[in-house]
């Protein structure tokens, strides 16, 4: 008589327990990554940000996080999520880096600016795709693709060598596009039975 309804809540609540957990965490490592340059600054003079490389920094990472968020409650799927988070992680790094130190030469060569078109692909493709997962994993590789395009043109202008900073940004959409067609068929397989 007890192992019903109680035994089902208590694992509900279980699994809130752990991913409110894993929110709290993903918060604080944020917090932490935030807290690392400040840091670096006691210890080093090469590390010089103002309060304007901060409140960037900052958005940015409340930007990602904020929207793994969304994610993360609009759906059960640990697939879908952890497609998400490749995918965000993949957009923050190329950000970051781009703001930071460029990625075709210095960050303030123009060429730089192509990337942004990187990450409308995948925007724009998400939101066609109604951020569906099988749609998402089309989005997901053609942002690969458009990843790629850059390198190429880069490469065929002139401006600089990139292979390798494409080759890792490449695998990391291409892991998300994987994981978002994986979502799709865990969403198929569980709608049959």
């Amino acid at each position: 008589m007890h192992g019903g309804k109680a035994g089902a809540g208590t694992t509900e609540n279980d699994g809130g327990r752990r991913e409110g957990a894993f929110r709290i965490a993903i918060w604080g490592i944020a917090a932490f990554v935030l807290l690392l340059p400040l840091l670096a600054m006691q210890l080093t003079e090469e590390v010089a940000w103002g309060l304007a490389d901060f409140a960037i920094f900052g958005g940015m990472l409340v930007g990602a996080c904020g929207t793994y968020e969304l994610a993360a409650r609009s759906t059960r799927n640990r697939t879908y999520r952890a497609a998400v988070g490749v995918a965000l992680a993949a957009a923050f790094i190329l950000v970051w880096m781009n703001l930071a130190v460029g990625i075709i030469g210095s960050e303030e060569n123009p060429a730089n600016s192509m990337y942004g078109g990187v990450l409308a692909v995948g925007l724009i493709g998400a939101i066609i795709a109604r951020f569906q997962p099988q749609g998402m994993g089309r989005a997901m590789a053609a942002t690969a693709l458009a990843q790629a395009s850059v390198a190429v043109i880069a490469l065929i202008a002139g401006l600089g060598y990139t292979l390798i900073l494409t080759a890792f940004f490449v695998a990391l959409w291409l892991t998300s596009a994987g994981l978002f067609r994986r979502a799709a068929r865990e969403r198929a397989h569980a709608g049959v039975h």
